[in-house]
C-alpha cells in the first residue's frame, strides 16, 4: 500500500479536474513538465511524456510522437534548453534551436493527426516584453522588446502559430518565474543563508562588440533594486492550463504571471523575512558579471525589469491561488 501523498509537497487540486482525456506533456523532465505529469497521473489522465531521456518518447520520434498526438485532448509544449547559461554561440544556437525543433515536431504531427487535439499550450516567456520601469506590460499594450532572450521568444511563438492547425486552438503561454519547490529558489535560499541575500543593484559595466550585436548583454536600467519582478506560483501554471481548457475562447498569447508583481528589493526583503535571515546586503553590478562568469550565467536574468499583468487571463476570470508574494514565498519554501 503506497504512503499518503504529503499535501505541503504536492497539493490536491481545488477541484475535480475540467479536462479528460490523453495529456502529452513535451519537456516533461523540466521544473513545470514535473509539476503537470505528476498531478495529471494523480487525477487518472493518460499522460504521455516527450523528452531527450527518461520519457515515454524520445524528440525525433516523428512516428512515436505522431500517434501519441493523434487523439489526444491536450498537448503541453514545455522543451527547450535552459536559458541558465552563458549566452556564447553554441549556447545561443542550442536555445533557440531545441525550442523551434520541438515545437516543429509537434506541429507536423498534430497537422497529419485523424482526430486532431482541441487544444496545445505551448510555453513562452515574459521575457519577450522590453525592459520595464515605467508602467507594466500586459497583453493588449505591452510593447515587444529587443535583443537575444527576445528574438528567441518571437521566433518560438512564431513556430508555434506558423502550421494551418484548423482544429487545434492555440496558446502560447507567456510565463513569469515560477516558484516553487526547487526550480530558481533553490539557489535564491542558499545565497540568502549565506548572507548574500540581499538586492541585486543594477550598474554601468563594458559591453564588448560582439555581445552587443548578439543582443546578449544587459543595459544599464533600474537603479538600487529598483528593476521589477513579475513572478507565478507553480500551482497557479496548473491552474492556468486547467482554466484555459475550459475556456475555448481564449488563444493566442496568454502572460502567465502573479497580478501583484514587486520589485527586486522587496522580494530580496521577503525572502530574508521568510528564511529568518537578517543580513542582506546589495550586490553590486560587477561582483553579479563576475559571478556570472564564474557559475556561467547571465546577469539579464535577475537586472532586467520584467513588469507583467495578467490582463487576459483576469478579464476571463480566472482567481488566482497565490497573488500575493509572501504567501507564495512561504508555501514554496515550506514544501
Amino acid at each position: 500500500m503506497s504512503a499518503p501523498t504529503d499535501p505541503r509537497r504536492d497539493p490536491q487540486p481545488r477541484a475535480t479536474h475540467p479536462g479528460s482525456g490523453r495529456v502529452v506533456v513535451g519537456g516533461a523532465g523540466g521544473f513545470i513538465g514535473q509539476h503537470l505529469v505528476r498531478r495529471y497521473r494523480r487525477e487518472g489522465r493518460e499522460v504521455l511524456t516527450i523528452g531527450r531521456s527518461g520519457a515515454d518518447l524520445r524528440w525525433g520520434d516523428r512516428p512515436g510522437i505522431s500517434e501519441a498526438v493523434d487523439g489526444a485532448t491536450l498537448v503541453v509544449g514545455l522543451a527547450g534548453k535552459s536559458v541558465n547559461c552563458r549566452y556564447g554561440p553554441a549556447n545561443r544556437a542550442e536555445i533557440l534551436g531545441s525550442r523551434l525543433d520541438t515545437t516543429r515536431q509537434i506541429a507536423e504531427a498534430i497537422a497529419v493527426a485523424a482526430a486532431p487535439p482541441p487544444l496545445w499550450i505551448n510555453a513562452s516567456t515574459a521575457t519577450i516584453y522590453r525592459h520595464a520601469e515605467d508602467r507594466a506590460m500586459d497583453e493588449a499594450g505591452g510593447e515587444i522588446g529587443t535583443g537575444f532572450s527576445v528574438d528567441v521568444a518571437t521566433q518560438w511563438e512564431a513556430a508555434l502559430f506558423a502550421a494551418d492547425l484548423p482544429e487545434t486552438r492555440r496558446v502560447a503561454l507567456r510565463t513569469a518565474i515560477v516558484l516553487g519547490a526547487g526550480g530558481v529558489l533553490g539557489p535564491i535560499r542558499r545565497l540568502a543563508r549565506l548572507g548574500l541575500g540581499g538586492p541585486q543593484y543594477d550598474g554601468r559595466w563594458p559591453i564588448g562588440r560582439a555581445r552587443r550585436e548578439a543582443g546578449t548583454a544587459h543595459e544599464f536600467g533600474a537603479p538600487r533594486g529598483t528593476q521589477r519582478f513579475s513572478w507565478i506560483h507553480i500551482d497557479d501554471i496548473t491552474g492556468i492550463v486547467d482554466f484555459l481548457e475550459q475556456h475555448p475562447e481564449i488563444d493566442g498569447a496568454v502572460n502567465a504571471s502573479a497580478p501583484n508583481p514587486v520589485d527586486n528589493r522587496t522580494l530580496m526583503a521577503e525572502v530574508r523575512r521568510i528564511l529568518g535571515v537578517r543580513i542582506g546586503p546589495p550586490t553590486p553590478r560587477w561582483m553579479l558579471e563576475l559571478g556570472a562568469i564564474a557559475i556561467r550565467t547571465e546577469t539579464e536574468l535577475v537586472l532586467k525589469s520584467r513588469w507583467v499583468l495578467p490582463g487576459r487571463l483576469q478579464a476571463a476570470g480566472y482567481e488566482f491561488v497565490h497573488p500575493e508574494l509572501r504567501p507564495a514565498l512561504r508555501d514554496a519554501f515550506g514544501r
